[in-house]
């Protein structure tokens, strides 16, 4: 799949550039539509919408999100995949779309590798661990010391079988050599609700939900998963930091651009530099870091290679540890 997808981004633009300037005139000259594959308010709808205000004052037309949630990302994902491949119909990518769903659910519905080619990466958001404040370890090396102390004691929240949480987890549990439960819950409140109570005791969230509970002591936070420390907790490590590079690295959330394949490649060029020039604009770098996002930027060979590269590490995670869907 890594190939194939590689191969999407450089060889599935079929319509030359010169010929779909004739057919379409200038791009953009019309609206242009992000589908955000989840419904409003989450963290990747936010995100969409603070990067669709910086793609509006790049490209000079409108950019009007859509959200179509259900099915885990899919509707709106497969609705990218059906549409007109004329630039004017844009997907919100995030790692469940791209590198989980496919893997859990295949590829009948939406095959990214195929259907999709990526645009630009956006931001990434770091990940933060926790514990409950019960929890007896104050630091990630007594955190692991009571955690191998007693494989099974303690569980960990999740907002579903296979979620990124639930992935998470079971990365953890073999880089760690250690033996936390997995607990699934409808969704991340319930999972953040049962942790703050002590039903489980160990959780993790992206940084911008989870520093109000860290900050009013409901959580402690024991290490993040980022490229660098974060500036609002400059005391807490990164797992990479801590030794584990490779959980740090699954551990970052990253969201995207994509189109549907076919979409013309001078049209894809025009969004990605778009993309960079937005990213580069203080008031959208602002915007982000308040969401504890980082921006991100690069080519789209860049965003495919780091596509492809997710999809083989969750791959070997969700055999590992024999993830599956009616769990």
């Amino acid at each position: 799949m890594k190939s194939r997808l590689l191969h999407a981004v450089v060889c599935a633009v079929a319509f030359s550039a010169s010929t779909f300037a004739a057919a379409q005139g200038a791009y953009p000259s019309q609206p242009v539509r992000l589908v955000v594959p989840f419904a409003p308010g989450g963290s990747t709808d936010v995100l969409a919408r603070a990067v669709a205000d910086g793609l509006r004052k790049e490209l000079g037309q409108s950019v009007v999100v859509e959200n179509r949630a259900g099915a885990g990302g899919l509707i709106g994902t497969e609705a990218v995949a059906r549409a007109e491949p004329d630039g004017y119909t844009l997907g919100m990518a995030t790692v469940s779309t791209m590198a989980v769903n496919p893997l859990l659910y295949g590829t009948q519905r939406v095959d990214p590798a195929r259907q999709l080619m990526p645009v630009a990466s956006v931001a990434t958001v770091p990940v933060v661990w926790m514990v409950n404040p019960a929890f007896p370890a104050q630091d990630f090396p007594q955190f692991l010391a009571e955690l191998r102390a007693h494989p099974g004691k303690y569980s960990f929240g999740s907002p579903g079988v296979g979620s990124l949480g639930h992935l998470n987890l079971a990365a953890m549990n073999a880089d760690l050599k250690v033996d936390v439960l997995h607990v699934p819950y409808r969704g991340m409140g319930p999972a953040l609700t049962a942790a703050v109570g002590g039903e489980v005791q160990v959780q993790q969230d992206q940084y911008a939900s989870a520093q109000s509970l860290i900050k009013a002591g409901k959580l402690r936070a024991i290490a993040v998963s980022a490229p660098a420390r974060l500036e609002g907790m400059p005391a807490l490590p990164t797992l990479a930091e801590l030794g584990y590079p490779q959980l740090n690295a699954l551990g970052q959330t990253w969201f995207g651009l994509v189109a549907p394949a076919g979409t013309p490649d001078a049209v894809v060029r025009t969004l990605n530099q778009a993309v960079g020039r937005a990213l580069a604009d203080p008031a959208l770098v602002q915007r982000l870091a308040a969401l504890g996002a980082q921006p991100d930027g690069g080519t789209p060979e860049a965003f495919a290679q780091r596509i492809a590269q997710t999809l083989a590490a969750n791959r070997k995670i969700i055999e590992t540890a024999g993830i599956k869907l009616d769990e």
